[in-house]
């Protein structure tokens, strides 16, 4: 089902939706259907462009919504002069079916459903999305887990690949994610160091917050308590390029305040705003097995002698019992920890692809480590790196056109 609008501005947009049923499970497709919804955004000259298919970060996250004054997001201007867009809502987010309705399953079943919204289900989403608008092949544009989809696209459908472009978002092959989560401490330690040398007055604020913690007193406006461990996620806003100062805002706040309140609930990442985000980061990053809730059991011991240290993205099950959105997802959630997540990247596939391929690595990227990016580049013949140490994770929100050229000359020079 299509509907297409015109969306008037200082270039009209031509705005087409599509809807399409999926199965939940690819293995079963004549089982329970999702609607997958995806937004078409073109010039109104160029209708008839090559196809560049958007795959937003998360998981969980939806695509972003067009829109003027001035066109939004950023890159998307850039992205039209050569490309028709088209701003895939993953499964689970946005129009697209959402996963809210968990509380109604059981435990085991809740679990099983959400075995099924990681990148390998929606990379089939999206071929049979292709198929049914009768595109030969596409491009793609992955933003951090966005990228991971993309590389799993790569492993299994490379003939259906025009040109991959990642941001952020190349993802390790191979490596277990115990590996991963120990990188990616080991670049949170430094990011909290150096927050506090740009910010020396914030130490004594979180050392402050952390009595609060302790004491049961720091609360949000949900009356919801806030643990010391989970306080420390706040740092995960640490990787964006204006993360130091967005910490540093919230910390500057008396903390008695209801604005401070209402501040840390929207730093903490870990919510049931998002539960995809929450419940299925983890088995995201696991290319073959069980995580068994990595980013607790790998925690390093230097966080318990520095209370101020921040953490990132990493999960810690008593969240979930912190969070009154997330608490009835719990049992499901240890479940998904002892599951044997299936491999997601084809190393084999990958080293015999002939797509041209380009990423943006940010050189000290908090969130998918450059280390891991740079071994997954060496493996896929004509994919060509841009190392920026002048860019955060957040670049392409921050400077899409920059990236964007940066990219489309890699893969077109």
């Amino acid at each position: 089902m299509s509907r297409t609008r015109t969306v008037p501005g200082a270039v009209d947009l031509v705005v087409t939706e599509h809807e399409l049923p999926v199965p939940l499970d690819h293995a079963r497709p004549a089982g329970e259907q999702l609607a997958l919804f995806a937004r078409e955004v073109a010039r109104a000259d160029g209708r008839d462009l090559p196809w560049l298919v958007f795959l937003q970060g998360g998981p969980g996250g939806e695509a972003p919504r067009p829109t003027y004054s001035p066109l939004t997001p950023g890159w998307l201007e850039r992205a039209l002069r050569d490309h028709r867009v088209l701003l895939l809502d993953q499964r689970g987010t946005g129009r697209s079916s959402p996963v809210g309705a968990l509380p109604a399953f059981s435990p085991h079943e809740q679990a099983e459903r959400l075995t099924h919204f990681r990148a390998d289900s929606i990379v089939a989403d999206a071929e049979l999305l292709r198929e049914a608008l009768g595109v030969d092949r596409w491009s793609l544009l992955g933003q951090s887990f966005g990228g991971f989809c993309a590389l799993r696209y790569l492993s299994v459908a490379p003939g259906a690949l025009r040109e991959v472009f990642f941001t952020g978002g190349l993802p390790a092959v191979g490596r277990t994610i115990d590996e991963v989560y120990a990188e990616t401490y080991r670049l949170l330690v430094e990011r909290s160091r150096r927050f506090y040398a740009r910010y020396p007055e914030d130490r004594n604020r979180v050392l402050a917050l952390h009595e609060l913690a302790a004491a049961g007193r720091l609360v949000l406006p949900s009356g919801e308590r806030v643990s010391s461990r989970r306080l420390r996620s706040a740092g995960s806003v640490l990787g964006m390029g204006d993360g130091a100062e967005l910490l540093h805002h919230l910390l500057e706040r008396d903390p008695g305040s209801p604005g401070f309140r209402h501040a840390l609930a929207e730093r903490l990442p870990f919510t049931g705003a998002a539960p995809l985000y929450s419940l299925v980061h983890e088995g995201s990053w696991a290319d073959g097995g069980p995580t068994r809730w990595a980013a607790e059991r790998l925690l390093p011991e230097e966080y318990a002698d520095d209370p101020t240290l921040f953490t990132g993205e990493h999960l810690f099950r008593t969240f979930l019992a912190e969070d009154a959105e997330l608490a009835p997802l719990a049992r499901a959630a240890d479940l998904l920890a002892e599951h044997d997540w299936p491999v997601l990247y084809d190393a084999d596939v990958l080293r015999t692809v002939d797509v041209p391929c380009a990423a943006a690595v940010y050189a000290g990227d908090a969130y998918v480590p450059r280390v891991f990016s740079e071994e997954t580049a060496a493996l896929v013949p004509g994919l060509r790196t841009w190392v920026s140490e002048d860019h955060e994770h957040n670049a392409l929100r921050a400077s899409g056109a920059e990236v964007l050229d940066r990219l489309f000359a890699l893969v077109r020079s």
